[in-house]
């Protein structure tokens, strides 16, 4: 025998390869995921054990209530506060198995369609049995779990008249659908004994109570999680017209109650101030906003030329970089030059960081310089040119008897909005809960709102409606434009933004909102406002983004020899002129263009 033994070597270009950290992170990764499963699986058969216990001890509840209710007599059959009334409570909280409950209890008349509806019933008793539904209720993982029964109890012999009315609920949302499931509360302390009773309407939205004692003041509330609530109103001193007052039930007839409820949703308000014409200016009184210069003197308010110079000199503003700017205005100054002597204005930009001369192609002239003021800047694009800078040059003749000075200059601009903190307003919706006895409106929302730091007003949980927000003067603003266009209509379970821009308080001012036919707010159009007192005005403002134009600090007065004269007009539509109007505070006027 022999025995041969190899002793090949490993091939060049084979290695052992160990364990990476990669490798450690991707294990320990799939390892989690395994335990994570098992342990998902393990908790949710704990749960599926557990709602299983809670369920049977839930039925178990249940039952044990229709068996004694089957125990009892017929016309003892009713819950305590409840139609029909009873000894039964509508509710109980009970722990079983170490599990809390709730245990609810309805009882109430049911007409059977066999013999008939209503009016139509073959026997003209409609009071046919009753019917009891018993739901109990417990708190699980998954949230809140019900078990219901409901069983049906008959008279015995002949079913007989119950004295009473019927109550007829229907609960509607804003698009006059039916609202399954909605709570509806009903309570009356004017009866005896007292109702106070909770039940729910059915797939139609309706809850019909049958036998309902007669009586006035039926206080019905109706509300669903996630809805707004509607119900009626008693009379008081701040409210002696309810509408819609407590409900009456009448022996023999039937009274119907509607009630609309809707998805909440979140109305927020942003506070501006307006765009505004605002001025920078240096008096020379200091050197603060200079940032260069080159044989200039500031003393006196004035900037001028130092004779023991050269015969040249020049002046630089810092940058002017206005926040939210909307528009350029004009460039204007004071200036001495006597004879002999020169002063050229010119504008600058920042060009990647370098001060630059605006081009002629955007400012003819700019180049050579400006000598004669004003000079209107409104065609500069606020996006090329976001802020400039004022520059002179100042030049004295051979004689040097005289030098040139700037007393001062200055330079307007458009801005705005900008956020406006802290201020107070009123949202006042349009649905209404009565009146007082010389015809004012009593309106169902109506508060008072403050914005934040941030200009922010966040109204949560609002329910649908048409909202509308004031500015009283005394916050020392008036409301000079509204997007969205007042009033506002918040729609079911949407979230609604309304910007407000002001602007300073002035004792008369008129605010024309302008749309057109279909309406959308028209902007650009020309709101020309004419006449008034003395007949002292006429000016044109035109629209904003939001198909508003403002007019701020204009005499009041009644009176055809004090009202003004509107006119409205834009390219594509018809011109519009207006009634003549009176101006008294803050005055609203709306205007509707139709096309050509």
């Amino acid at each position: 025998m022999s025995l041969m033994f190899s002793t090949r070597a490993p091939h060049p270009f084979t290695r052992e390869r160990g364990m990476t950290l990669i490798d450690t992170i991707v294990g320990s990764f799939l390892l989690l995921t395994v335990f994570m499963g098992i342990g998902g699986a393990f908790q949710l058969t704990v749960d599926v054990v557990q709602n299983n216990k809670a369920r049977a001890g839930a039925i178990a509840l249940a039952n044990e209530r229709l068996e004694y209710l089957r125990s009892l007599p017929y016309a003892s059959l009713g819950t305590s506060g409840g139609i029909p009334s009873g000894l039964i409570p509508q509710n109980e909280i009970l722990t079983f198995n170490a599990i809390k409950y709730t245990r609810h209890v309805y009882i109430g008349y049911v007409d059977d369609p066999k013999d008939g509806l209503g009016a139509a019933d073959s026997n003209s008793i409609i009071e046919d049995y009753k019917e009891v539904h018993v739901d109990v209720s417990w708190k699980a993982r998954g949230g809140l779990r019900k078990v219901t029964l409901v069983a049906r109890f008959s008279p015995a012999g002949i079913e007989t008249n119950v004295p009473g009315g019927t109550l007829q609920i229907s609960v509607l949302n804003s698009q006059s659908q039916p609202v399954p499931n909605a709570s509806v509360s009903i309570i009356n302390t004017n009866t005896s004994p007292g109702i106070n009773l909770t039940t729910y309407t059915d797939v139609a939205g309706t809850v019909t109570i049958i036998g309902a004692p007669a009586s006035t003041g039926y206080a019905t509330t109706v509300t669903k999680p996630g809805y707004s609530t509607a119900q009626t109103y008693a009379a008081s001193a701040g409210n002696p017209n309810p509408n819609p007052g407590h409900l009456t039930v009448v022996n023999n007839q039937a009274t119907a109650g509607t009630f609309v409820i809707d998805l909440l949703g979140n109305l927020i308000f942003e506070t501006y101030t307006n765009v505004a014409t605002t001025t920078w200016s240096d008096p020379f009184n200091d050197s603060n906003k200079i940032a260069f210069a080159a044989n200039i003197i500031v003393s006196g308010g004035r900037a001028r030329f130092d004779q023991t110079s050269t015969s040249t000199a020049y002046l630089d503003t810092a940058f002017i970089t206005p926040p939210h700017l909307r528009a350029w205005g004009e460039l204007s100054w004071s200036d001495v030059e006597p004879t002999d002597t020169t002063i050229l204005y010119h504008i600058l930009y920042n060009n990647s960081g370098t001060p630059t001369l605006v081009p002629d192609s955007d400012l003819p002239g700019n180049a050579a310089g400006f000598s004669t003021s004003p000079i209107s800047l409104f065609n500069l694009s606020t996006t090329t040119y976001g802020g400039l800078r004022l520059h002179a040059d100042m030049a004295m003749g051979s004689s040097g008897a005289a030098t040139p000075s700037i007393d001062d200059w200055s330079l307007t601009y458009n801005s705005g909005p900008n956020s406006l903190s802290n201020l107070t307003f009123t949202v006042q919706g349009a649905k209404t809960i009565g009146s007082l006895n010389n015809g004012t409106l009593i309106y169902k929302y109506s508060q008072n709102q403050t914005s934040n730091s941030e200009g922010i007003a966040s109204l949560q949980n609002m329910e649908t409606d048409s909202y509308r927000a004031t500015i009283d003067g005394s916050t020392g603003y008036d409301l000079s434009s509204v997007c969205n266009p007042q009033p506002n209509t918040l729609m079911p379970g949407t979230v609604l933004t309304v910007k407000l821009f002001t602007s300073p308080h002035s004792n008369n001012s008129l605010l024309v909102d302008v749309r057109s036919s279909a309406g959308v707010p028209l902007s650009g159009a020309s709101v020309r406002l004419y006449g008034g007192p003395s007949n002292y005005f006429d000016g044109t403002v035109l629209t904003d983004e939001c198909g508003q134009a403002f007019f701020a600090d204009m005499q009041g007065g009644n009176g055809v020899g004090n009202s003004y004269n509107m006119s409205v007009s834009k390219t594509g539509y018809q011109m519009y002129t207006s009634p003549r109007i009176n101006l008294s505070g803050a005055t609203d006027e709306s205007v509707v263009l139709n096309a050509n």
